[in-house]
């Protein structure tokens, strides 16, 4: 099978795309994408969803990082330990600078970046922040949270930012009715999909979704690979368990909440001032093409964190420069946290939620009603709309 015709049947995204899925600072070579989706191809994860005890009110920590060792006579490809342990390609990629992405180095040590300051957003319902590309889950009455990685949209196709919804329905094996747009842009390429692409492994949308828009969803996909990185036409694509784990226990009518926070920090009780700093999303085509990192803006919240007086501004810098994605402490002495070392990758050194396959029942408390949905470009007719349009 001709290389371009796999990679098209495995993503439904076309090849130039896959350019545009990763921050300028990951960018892969061509070579390096197509020997990871082939590899990615044949690869079925089994991890299960992470959940983390949900500290105090007046804390925002959670989590501890881990080190693995990359088994001597590995042949896999990043995405490979990137579904083992519950994470995106861009939460390893910003937590290991150099790293393989289709071939990590056998033997080598890699950091499992488990350790990330929770959103500053309220803890209800689901927190999709696009900067990090992690989905929260807050069950109600568990005082847990749940983390996913999650892929979003390509640039020009952005996921939504700075919006409250809902879940307005969910459906199992969704159809998907492309809109207008996306007909003339595979046709642009004499490419031509369906009017409405059937149920099934094969769908795009995968075998789950949750409806949160009339032309957008968080659902699975086809593809064992574009968890982390901007990949889809503006829904929110997840692993086929993890979209399954939402399917069964996120009621129908549950708070969602966009952001985009590249940026996070907190003051721990004890004093401790942490921030978490991601690659931010390129927004333009000049942005993401230049060879200079895209700017951060610290949001009011942040800056207050790091303009107290005990904090050293050369490691805020660093933290800024270096955006490893994982929690740095900015004031009072170093700390000696020696991370986890197993032999080799094992199960995540967090709590476990089981997958089960009894749906959740709706909560009787209604969410808080949801704001205007926002402006999209390639609306497609309200019979499609009907029919499980959305954007993929």
């Amino acid at each position: 099978m001709h290389i371009r015709t796999l990679l098209y049947r495995i993503t439904i995204i076309p090849l130039p795309q896959w350019l545009l899925t990763l921050n300028k600072d990951m960018k892969m070579s061509i070579r390096a994408i197509l020997t990871l989706v082939v590899a990615a191809a044949a690869f079925s994860q089994t991890a299960h969803a992470v959940v983390y005890p949900l500290p105090a009110p007046n804390s925002r920590l959670v989590g501890e990082n881990i080190q693995v060792t990359i088994p001597s006579d590995s042949t896999d490809a990043l995405e490979h330990f990137a579904a083992q342990y519950q994470m995106g390609l861009s939460n390893l990629l910003e937590a290991n600078p150099g790293i393989d992405v289709y071939l990590p180095k056998p033997g080598s040590t890699m950091t499992v970046p488990q350790q990330l300051i929770l959103p500053d957003a309220p803890r209800e319902g689901i927190v999709i922040n696009s900067a990090e590309m992690r989905l929260y889950y807050y069950p109600k009455g568990s005082k847990t949270v749940v983390v996913l990685p999650i892929g979003i949209g390509q640039l020009g196709k952005d996921t939504p930012i700075n919006w409250v919804t809902s879940v307005q329905r969910k459906k199992e094996r969704p159809t998907w009715t492309p809109t207008a747009a996306m007909h003339a842009e595979y046709a642009a390429r004499g490419e031509f999909l369906p009017q409405v692409y059937p149920a099934g492994p094969d769908n795009p949308m995968g075998l789950y979704a949750l409806y949160i828009g009339n032309l957008y969803a968080i659902h699975g996909t086809n593809a064992n690979f574009g968890i982390g990185l901007r990949v889809s036409h503006g829904c929110v694509r997840l692993r086929d368990k993890d979209i399954k784990y939402l399917f069964d226990h996120v009621p129908v009518g549950t708070r969602v909440q966009f952001i985009n926070e590249p940026v996070k920090a907190t003051v721990e009780p004890d004093g401790s001032r942490y921030v978490e700093v991601h690659n931010p999303l390129s927004r333009t085509e000049e942005e993401f093409n230049s060879d200079t990192p895209a700017p951060l803006k610290l949001t009011q919240a942040v800056a207050k964190v790091v303009a107290d007086a005990s904090v050293s501004e050369s490691t805020v810098n660093q933290a800024l420069q270096n955006r490893i994605g994982m929690p740095t402490k900015v004031n009072g002495p170093a700390e000696n946290v020696a991370p986890i070392e197993p032999a080799v990758p094992a199960a995540p050194q967090v709590p476990v939620i089981q997958q089960t396959n009894t749906p959740a029942t709706p909560d009787n408390a209604q969410p808080a009603a949801p704001q205007a949905q926002p402006t999209i470009t390639d609306a497609a007719p309200a019979a499609a709309a009907a029919t499980d349009a959305s954007k993929s």
